[in-house]
């Protein structure tokens, strides 16, 4: 059912009538006396989940009990970082989702069905897994709350991938996101259907009747002309219709094809943001499409101290590097860390540039033997950012004093960049 859908490419949605429309919806569900939020976390602090959690604790009080941050595979969020994203809300409140434990298994997407959505590329089932908390709480509701953007795993974020890989656990998450990889991120990139969110899909309508009551809070974020990232969109509902009408506003607002492709791109992470390349990568993913070949991205990141957010993927990480995809199917054929954690696998082809064009990390707390030893190039982010300077670039074409252009992206995790000829579906 839709409780609310609406939204355009030029909508703004006030903090006082996101209030309102929340609160609203929340009265046609009724009083519940147990209630379970999953908003994202710090790494999707732009999708005002953080305020709507805030209304939720507002209007429930008592009766929220309990506030999972969705983590997937990131690092828990510190006191600090709730503080920030959820202010006013008590931390005791808040439960760490560990991914490798805690875990219930809903059922089991058959291998067939994953067989027939990878064309035959592969041929394991996929066990539709939720934190425990979901399953055996005793909640009689589940507000997930997140915000639909290109994503380079399903295409589009949130919806029942804030349960099935935000609160999944290892096998499921390690599946999921192969199962993109080798299908192909820029085949999935953008695109409402495919593979893994078929397969999420079915999860949710075999198995979905197992967990309590669950209604998703979903917005769309776009940039503004003052650099402000206003709500577009803001989409209520427990079924597919709200996520794709998420998904249609989120194209239109998050998604920017160029006529030209980029010769030299510039991607700003900030640090609050983005303090490990498992989540910078977003610069690599969201601009690849348009990068032209030969092409340079740099990445400023002051943030970053770690590959993976977890000990054991920043281990295999260094082990390998971001080599191209053949290299990592060679290396999965070969090395049982990575057959254990399909997951890192699918990162390092995600966060390789397939020799097409070159990355140069310019991080604020990794050194150039680690940056080069995960195969990317390495520079002195104090020198690179003197030349390309943030605070004097803005979004979109920019042209230096020299006469050098480039392309600007100040935050790659609110959209999707690409040239014609290669956001295909071949």
């Amino acid at each position: 059912m839709l409780y609310y859908a609406a939204g355009s490419e030029d909508r703004v949605i006030s903090d006082d009538e996101l209030k309102s429309i929340v609160e609203s919806t929340l009265k046609k569900l009724g009083n519940p006396k147990k209630v379970l939020a999953l908003p994202p976390d710090m790494s999707r602090f732009h999708s005002q989940a953080g305020k709507i959690t805030t209304f939720l604790y507002d209007y429930y009080g008592k009766a929220l009990t309990d506030i999972m941050p969705a983590i997937g595979t990131h690092a828990p969020m510190s006191r600090e970082e709730t503080d920030r994203m959820f202010p006013g809300v008590p931390r005791e409140l808040f439960r760490e989702h560990r991914w490798r434990k805690d875990l219930f298994t809903l059922g089991t997407v058959p291998a067939d069905f994953v067989r027939e959505q990878t064309g035959g590329k592969l041929d394991f089932d996929w066990p539709a897994q939720v934190n425990s908390l979901l399953a055996d709480g005793g909640h009689d509701l589940i507000l997930s709350v997140g915000q639909v953007v290109p994503h380079e795993v399903i295409g589009l974020a949130n919806y029942n991938k804030n349960i099935f890989v935000g609160t999944g656990g290892q096998e499921g998450i390690n599946k999921s996101h192969f199962v993109g990889a080798v299908y192909g991120m820029e085949r999935i990139m953008g695109r409402a259907d495919n593979p893994v969110r078929a397969i999420l899909n079915y999860a949710s309508e075999h198995f979905g009747d197992k967990l309590p009551k669950l209604v998703y809070i979903l917005t769309v974020i776009g940039r503004a002309e003052d650099g402000s990232l206003p709500i577009r969109g803001l989409f209520i509902g427990d079924d597919h219709e709200c996520f794709y009408k998420a998904a249609e506003l989120s194209l239109k607002v998050n998604f920017t094809m160029l006529d030209r492709p980029i010769k030299k791109a510039v991607v700003y992470l900030d640090p609050e943001e983005f303090k490990s390349t498992w989540i910078g990568n977003k610069s690599i993913y969201r601009t690849r499409m348009a990068i032209a070949d030969g092409g340079e991205l740099i990445v400023l990141a002051p943030g970053v101290k770690e590959f993976g957010e977890d000990s054991e993927n920043d281990r295999i990480i260094r082990k390998y590097g971001y080599v191209r995809t053949s290299e990592v199917l060679r290396l999965v054929d070969e090395n049982e860390d990575l057959q254990q954690n399909l997951g890192v696998a699918a990162h390092l082809i995600h966060g390789s540039p397939e020799g097409r064009f070159s990355v140069t990390y310019c991080p604020g707390h990794l050194s150039r033997e680690e940056i080069t030893g995960a195969g990317y190039n390495y520079a002195d982010i104090n020198e690179i950012t003197r030349r390309y300077n943030p605070e004097s670039l803005s979004d979109g074409w920019n042209t230096l004093p020299d006469g050098e252009e480039i392309y600007y992206v100040s935050n790659p995790a609110v959209g999707l960049w690409a040239v014609p000829e290669r956001f295909t579906d071949n």
